[in-house]
């Protein structure tokens, strides 16, 4: 499902802007993972771009299985032997993907840092945290054994937890304190990138609350990079400033994220956000809207876009329609045919919505009215501003 060079394009990937050029500290290009198995590729992640800016917050949702997780691994290259990684991650300049493995032990917590989902399968049940937290410390060269624990415990204080707590073990901690430990492990360095996958996950609504805040007062205080992932939009489109949509591999709407939860330009986007029950709704509290069906098994993708046997809104052409990112309206963009002006359906060879017979789902696009290439097309990912 491979979709052709957009017009406008040479066919050739770019050279890779550096950080200091456009003030992202993570750009990621093209960012394409393959799992192999007795079977064949499985492709998990299929062109993926994003840029994050520092003191940024960037929001990924997306049902379990549509390549979230599979993205924030790839971004440190903590992906499984059985991965295959195409594309480029910049970080800082330097490409992720290329570094020798030297170079990555180095950028790894101090460059960029990860909070796991599930604190306590991420923690080392038979070490106290003090020690887990002081170990990025000392493994960097960033301080002594004394230093490090002293370190540690003003980063537990950190996160709002006592500084005793540091020779606790992890099944001493609750859920909530697990989490902040491991938030307090991903600063233990300073980076200026972290990676939250589901953090709140499995947490009461009060302690993610918490952490939410805890997470929000972080970025803003330090100055930081985060890319946030989660399941549930709400969350996101309260603690990020930009929102990024995946389904089947795919970014398939982005923009700002109230913007996104509150009015989806993609049918996918607007299921996601239409499960959640709004306060001072009744209608939505007593039935919240669901979507049938389940995504797709990544080694058997439909044909066109990929959405379109689970999308209330599908017509006959998605079937075979294989979607770009296309302009959606201010600082915004959508995988889908339904946000084209006729004009731009013309444009990017999309058969009307009426029209019968076969359309070549590896259709090229134009830029749009105001010269701009569609969005999965653009030389370098949008940023994030």
């Amino acid at each position: 499902m491979k979709q052709s060079t957009p017009a406008g394009a040479t066919g050739e990937r770019p050279a890779p802007a550096t950080a200091d050029a456009g003030g992202r500290y993570l750009e990621v290009d093209d960012l394409s993972v393959s799992y192999r198995t007795a079977g064949g590729e499985i492709p998990a992640v299929r062109g993926v771009s994003f840029g994050l800016e520092p003191g940024r917050k960037l929001g990924v949702a997306g049902e379990s299985g549509c390549g979230k997780s599979t993205v924030a691994l790839a971004l440190l290259r903590l992906l499984p032997r059985s991965a295959r990684t195409s594309g480029s991650v910049l970080l800082d300049g330097e490409d992720v993907l290329a570094m020798r493995w030297g170079r990555l032990r180095a950028v790894r917590w101090s460059g960029a840092s990860i909070v796991f989902q599930g604190a306590m399968h991420a923690l080392n049940p038979v070490q106290r945290v003090g020690g887990q937290i002081a170990e990025p410390l000392l493994v960097h060269g960033r301080a002594d054994p004394a230093q490090a624990r002293g370190q540690a415990a003003e980063l537990l204080e950190q996160v709002g937890l006592p500084a005793w707590r540091a020779r606790s073990y992890p099944h001493e901690l609750s859920g909530g304190q697990r989490q902040r430990a491991m938030i307090a492990m991903a600063l233990a360095c300073r980076p200026q990138l972290i990676v939250a996958d589901e953090p709140t996950t499995a947490l009461d609504v009060m302690i993610q609350a918490q952490i939410l805040r805890l997470i929000d007062e972080l970025v803003a205080g330090l100055d930081i990079s985060m890319l946030m992932i989660s399941h549930d939009l709400s969350v996101l489109a309260e603690t990020c400033d930009r929102l990024a949509v995946m389904y089947a591999g795919r970014i398939v709407e982005e923009g700002p994220a109230e913007e996104v939860f509150a009015a989806a330009r993609h049918p996918y986007g607007a299921a996601l956000s239409a499960a959640f029950p709004r306060v001072g709704d009744p209608a939505s509290r007593r039935a919240p809207r669901g979507l049938p069906g389940d995504p797709p098994d990544p080694a058997e993708l439909p044909s066109g876009c990929a959405f379109h046997p689970r999308c209330p809104e599908a017509q006959e052409r998605c079937s075979r329609v294989d979607p770009l990112l296309w302009p959606a309206g201010a600082d915004r963009s959508a995988a889908c045919v339904r946000v084209l002006t006729p004009e731009q359906e013309r444009a990017a060879g999309v058969p009307p919505a009426d029209e019968g017979g076969g359309a070549d789902r590896g259709h090229t696009a134009e830029p749009d009215p105001d010269g701009a290439a569609p969005a999965q097309a653009r030389p370098h990912p949008q940023e994030w501003s």
